[in-house]
């Protein structure tokens, strides 16, 4: 009895690509694209796991892009702060 080769996922190959784009070369669509495909991917893989694997790709994707969009949503918070405060200090004087 022969034991069938499981395919890596192509999803979840993408997915870990795109959240690697999205750290360096395109911030919110690379992010964006890594958090689609790493849930389609873990959907896919769950669905066939005797015919698929890569689920450890598709979550270090997930997670490439969501860090990458919640550090981008607190480096805009800080921006704003940082030049509102200068700007109300400004208005005060």
């Amino acid at each position: 009895m022969s034991t069938p080769i499981r395919q890596t996922s192509t999803l979840a190959i993408i997915s870990l690509i795109a959240g690697i784009l999205g750290w360096t070369a395109l911030p919110l669509i690379g992010s964006i694209g890594a958090i689609i495909t790493g849930h389609m991917a873990r959907g896919e893989i769950n669905r066939e796991p005797q015919r698929l694997e890569g689920d450890a790709l598709a979550v270090a994707g997930l997670v490439l892009g969501y860090t990458a969009i919640v550090v981008g949503i607190l480096a805009l918070f800080v921006f704003v702060l940082f030049f509102g405060g200068m700007v109300w200090l400004g208005l005060q004087s």
